[in-house]
C-alpha cells in the first residue's frame, strides 16, 4: 500500500441479483480513519452493495480493492480467510441458529488470528470480554445468543466485528435495533475507530447519526448515486426530501443541524452581520 492509496476502493462496481444490476456503477474510496455514511430508501441496494463488497455475492462488474489489492471483481476468486482479515462486517440482522454463549460469538471474530487447529488464547478471551464490556453487555457473556434481545444481539455482533481487528469495518444499519442510550454508545465506539485509523463504511436511515460521525456521505436511490461528498454538504433538507420523497419542511423538522435548514441559514446571516 503506497501513500495516498485508499484503504477501501470501489472501482466502477456493479452489483445486483441474477445478472440484473440494481444501480449504476459505483466508484468511491475510503482513506485510513475515514467514516463514510451511505443513505438511501429501503430496497435501493445498500445491503446488496455491502454483500458485494464483502465477496458474499458476485460483482456484476468492476472491482473492490483493499489497501490497493484487488479482492472482489470479475475473474477474482474470493478468499474468505483473507477477506476476513481485511474487512469486518456487522450485518443488519442476525437471528442465529446455535445456542453459543455471547462470549463465544465474539470469539468467532478472532478466528483469522488463531491457527486452524488451535484454541483461542487467554488474550483472545480477554479481548472478547473487554469488547463486551465496552459495549455494555459483559453481563451477557455466558448467556445463549438465542435468548438475548435483538438489540443485545446487535451489540454482540458489533463486538464480534471489532474482535477481528480488521483495517476496514462495514456496518449495515448498526443502530437500527438499539435504544437511544445504546445508539449513542455505538456512535461513540465508531468515533473511536476513526481515532484508531479504521476505515468505516456504514449505512443508516438516521441522517443525524451521519452528521455526527461521518466525514463524507453518499446518497443512493433510484438506481444511481445522487451525491457523494462532505457530510454537511451532501445532507441538506432539499437532497433528503428528494431522496426519500417527503416534504422538505418535514425533513427540516425531523433532522436538526442540516446546513440549508432555515434556522441554520438565519444564524449564518446573523453571524456574518456582526463581523
Amino acid at each position: 500500500m503506497t501513500l495516498g492509496t485508499p484503504m477501501l476502493a470501489l472501482q466502477a462496481l456493479r452489483f445486483g441479483h441474477r445478472g440484473r444490476a440494481l444501480c449504476e456503477a459505483v466508484s468511491l474510496g475510503l482513506a485510513r480513519g475515514e467514516i463514510l455514511a451511505l443513505l438511501g430508501p429501503n430496497g435501493c441496494g445498500k445491503t446488496t452493495l455491502f454483500r458485494t463488497v464483502l465477496g458474499l455475492i458476485p460483482a456484476l462488474g468492476g472491482q473492490v480493492r483493499v489497501a490497493g489489492e484487488a479482492c472482489v471483481g470479475t475473474g477474482i476468486a474470493p478468499d474468505r480467510a483473507a477477506m476476513a482479515r481485511r474487512i469486518a462486517y456487522v450485518p443488519q440482522a442476525h437471528a442465529g441458529a446455535f445456542a453459543y454463549a455471547a462470549l463465544d460469538v465474539v470469539l468467532m471474530g478472532r478466528a483469522t488470528h488463531v491457527g486452524s487447529f488451535s484454541m483461542p488464547s487467554a488474550a483472545d478471551r480477554a479481548l472478547a470480554f473487554e469488547l463486551l464490556e465496552r459495549l455494555g453487555v459483559a453481563h451477557l457473556a455466558a448467556r445463549s445468543y438465542l435468548e438475548i434481545s435483538g438489540g443485545e444481539r446487535q451489540l454482540v455482533l458489533i463486538a464480534r466485528a471489532l474482535a477481528q481487528q480488521a483495517p476496514v469495518l462495514v456496518m449495515d444499519e448498526p443502530t437500527a435495533s438499539l435504544d437511544f442510550g445504546n445508539q449513542r454508545l455505538v456512535l461513540r465506539e465508531i468515533e473511536s475507530l476513526k481515532a484508531r485509523g479504521v476505515a468505516v463504511l456504514l449505512s443508516t436511515h438516521q441522517p443525524e447519526h451521519a452528521l455526527r460521525v461521518a466525514d463524507r456521505a453518499v446518497l443512493l436511490g433510484g438506481g444511481r448515486v445522487h451525491a457523494l461528498g462532505p457530510t454537511h454538504t451532501v445532507l441538506t433538507s432539499q437532497a433528503l426530501a428528494a431522496l426519500y420523497g417527503v416534504p422538505r419542511a418535514e425533513v427540516e423538522r425531523s433532522v436538526p443541524g442540516l446546513a440549508d435548514a432555515p434556522e441554520r441559514a438565519a444564524a449564518s446571516r446573523a453571524t456574518s452581520a456582526t463581523r
